[in-house]
């Protein structure tokens, strides 16, 4: 009777395992990519052929002894991967007492993954990366990994050179070219791309599998380690019993992920992702925003009424009211109105709303609602920083049927033009008086990661700035800073230097004075031409700098390239920043060429060469991915003629930055952005003025794409 029940106890279980691994086969979702101790897509301590969404940013930080992992991952692309990161050494200090007290060693790095292959039914996907690529080598790898899916599990292969694959399965195929790719040189920790050491070395083997369980937020992992730790940077070796790690990932929400694992098999790992996809975020409810002024009632019946009743005719029109109106309600603040013909003119600074179709739109409404009929078309003459930038008409019909839902969006576009400024004669009906002053109250807040000094390094100040305008193209603008917190007294990098302290001297900036006046310029702008654009400065031009300077910007309407020259005489300024000044000046300025690349996804590389703060001359190359609702990811480097030992620790200046709408944060209209920079050190090589103003960025409207491409904003 036992052994029956035994019998049936076992086929009842093997029954029930059949149909657990055939649930798990057929029923369950394929594992979603999460992130491996490292930030970017992976199982443990290796990657896999995996990206994250379009769009996505994500920090995660993981402890495995001895190392805590700080990392910034961003996908710009479908097919591109990018992490900045820090990792703190517990077992190693940053560098002598009297620099840098007891911090922990902080190894900064840069990773790249590619996508090769995407997955289809019989291929996996394929990507290739690089570890460290940029930062001290310390870690640097070089792989190549697949992925497939089966049912609820996703496996993965690779092959790693360096720290992935310290192990050394097997020797490098690529000695068959050359002898020298036996070995893998030991970093120096300089901060160079690595490139002497890439594909070096005996080659690793890892993978993996992640297992997507039927709790939807849980998901299982068991890795193959490529690296046996024995050759770790440093000397820091570590023991590791086992090859083999496990772990699990729990989605707490769709924005936050905690990671738990057994490393080298007696060591714990924790770890947390915080997540968010800034390609789809999209503004919060405006309730602090008026509401859009509705359409002019068109009775079925014609009869003339506003304008075309011959009584309201003989009355003279309220153009301040209309201009009034168009500030309070659309944010234009207008500076004319004009005519030609059946079209009315409105020109005017966009100073609230940031999708461009938004403005417009709400322009139109109110002019519909107050205008006679037989004004046919309205344009909005978009200016900024006292000059016209670009004109936006729109047929009133079209725009009033798209309204009244009798057409949609494909139709209005086809209604809306987009032109630079005329030149051609225009009545005008209204010039609006200038505005002399403007100013306002602000937190000013600037910061320094990763140095040997402190980790972190910041500064929290009350600003007050404003501006006074002599002519709209011509203002006096100033900003007066009181220090409310800073620990810039724990950057002591006073070492010897070969090069003019033009950056470095920033503790002394920061706090040999509380109230300090940062800026006061004097500025004007000038059009050239249809699409040349000028601007000359001269005052206190930033902290540090004081003199004058001119830009000239070519920028042709609808087309993708701009090209640009700045020219500036600068002389530092004393600790105080007040109006004394030190012995150093320099003639700085750059010539650049800016670029946008793609059809469906926009790519805009900025290439800059000239003359640094330190009179060093070299170039620098910045690009960014931006996305459809004016989020922005990218990355840049500067090279110089300044050697590596000459620039210090880093080796040439680099970083990543994001900037993202602040419309999208606060319960009211903005067109204010936050800009976050992650710029590794301070450094005196590659360093560049400071500058208020960029012609590139005030000429932003003359990319038509942006307009269309959120022009289902024009109803809002």
């Amino acid at each position: 009777m036992t052994r029956l029940t035994s019998s049936r106890a076992a086929r009842l279980s093997l029954a029930l395992l059949s149909l657990s691994i055939s649930t798990a086969l057929h029923a369950q979702s394929a594992p979603a990519p999460t992130a491996s101790d490292w930030g970017g897509i992976g199982l443990l301590q290796t990657p896999t052929a995996r990206m994250a969404d379009e769009g996505e940013l994500a920090f995660t930080a993981s402890h495995t002894s001895p190392y805590s992992r700080y990392n910034m991952v961003l996908q710009p692309l479908p097919w591109l991967e990018g992490a900045f990161r820090y990792v703190s050494v517990a077992n190693r200090r940053y560098g002598p007492e009297w620099l840098s007290g007891s911090q922990n060693y902080k190894d900064k790095s840069i990773d790249l993954k590619i996508r090769l292959l995407e997955e289809s039914r019989w291929l996996p996907e394929v990507a290739a990366g690089f570890r460290d690529l940029g930062g001290t080598g310390l870690f640097s790898s070089e792989y190549l990994v697949a992925s497939k899916r089966m049912g609820a599990f996703d496996a993965s292969v690779g092959l790693a050179t360096g720290y992935i694959g310290n192990r050394g399965d097997f020797k490098n195929p690529l000695t068959a070219i050359d002898d020298r790719f036996e070995t893998r040189p030991r970093a120096q920790g300089t901060g160079n791309l690595n490139s002497d050491g890439m594909f070096r070395g005996p080659v690793g083997v890892f993978g993996g599998v992640a297992y997507q369980t039927p709790w939807e937020p849980l998901q299982l992992k068991l890795e193959y380690d490529g690296n046996d730790y024995k050759r770790e940077p440093q000397n820091n070796n570590q023991r590791q019993n086992t090859p083999f790690n496990f772990g699990a990932s729990y989605a707490v929400n769709k924005n936050v992920q905690l990671h738990l694992g057994w490393e080298r098999g007696d060591l714990a790992m924790f770890g947390v992702t915080l997540r968010a996809n800034l390609a789809q975020a999209s503004s919060m409810a405006k309730v602090l925003d008026p509401m859009p002024v509705p359409l002019k009632q068109r009775p079925v019946a014609t009869a003339p009424e506003g304008r075309d009743n011959p009584d309201a005719a003989s009355q003279p029109f309220d153009w301040p009211g209309l201009a009034n109106q168009l500030e309070q309600n659309a944010g234009l603040r207008v500076q004319r109105i004009s005519q030609r013909g059946s079209e009315l003119i409105v020109t005017g600074e966009q100073r609230r709303f940031y999708y461009p179709a938004q403005g417009v739109g709400r322009t139109a409404r109110i002019l519909d609602g107050t205008l006679s009929d037989d004004i046919n078309w309205f344009t909005v003459q978009n200016a900024r920083l006292g000059v016209p930038i670009v004109e936006i008409s729109i047929e009133r019909e079209a725009f009033v049927d798209y309204i009244e839902h009798k057409s949609d969006l494909t139709r209005l576009a086809g209604h809306i033009e987009m032109a630079p400024p005329a030149a051609q004669h225009r009545q005008t009906l209204y010039q609006a008086p200038l505005r002399r002053f403007d100013g306002g109250f602000n937190i000013g807040y600037q910061q320094s990661l990763g140095g040997p000094d402190g980790f972190v390094l910041f500064q929290v100040a009350g600003t007050y700035s404003a501006s006074a305008y002599l002519a709209r193209n011509l203002w006096l603008n100033g900003t007066v800073s009181y220090n409310a917190y800073n620990n810039y007294d724990k950057f002591r990098y006073d070492a010897p230097s070969r090069l003019p302290r033009v950056r470095t001297d920033i503790r002394r900036y920061m706090t040999t004075e509380d109230l300090t006046l940062p800026n006061l310029q004097l500025t004007a702008t000038h059009q050239l031409t249809q699409d040349t654009y000028g601007m000359v400065y001269a005052g206190l031009l930033e902290s540090m700098y004081a003199g004058a300077g001119g830009e000239l910007l070519y920028r042709p309407l609808n087309e993708r390239w701009a090209v640009g020259v700045e020219a500036n005489w600068v002389k530092q300024r004393d600790f105080d920043q007040r109006f004394s000044f030190r012995d150093y000046s320099v003639a700085t300025g750059h010539a650049s060429f800016y670029y946008m690349w793609g059809e469906e996804r926009r790519v805009v590389t900025a290439f800059s060469a000239g003359r640094y703060l330190a009179k060093d001359w070299g170039a620098t190359m910045a690009v960014s991915r931006a996305f459809d609702n004016g989020v922005t990811m990218g990355a840049y480097a500067t090279k110089t003629d300044v050697s590596s030992k000459d620039f210090g620790e880093g080796s040439f200046d680099k970083g990543i930055y994001v900037s993202v709408p602040f419309d999208f944060l606060l319960p009211r209209s903005t067109r204010a952005r936050a800009n976050f920079t992650w710029n590794p050190l301070y450094r005196d090589g590659g360093a560049r003025l400071a500058r208020s103003y960029g012609l590139y960025q005030m000429t932003s409207e003359r990319d038509p794409t942006f307009f269309f491409e959120n022009i289902k904003t024009i109803d809002d």
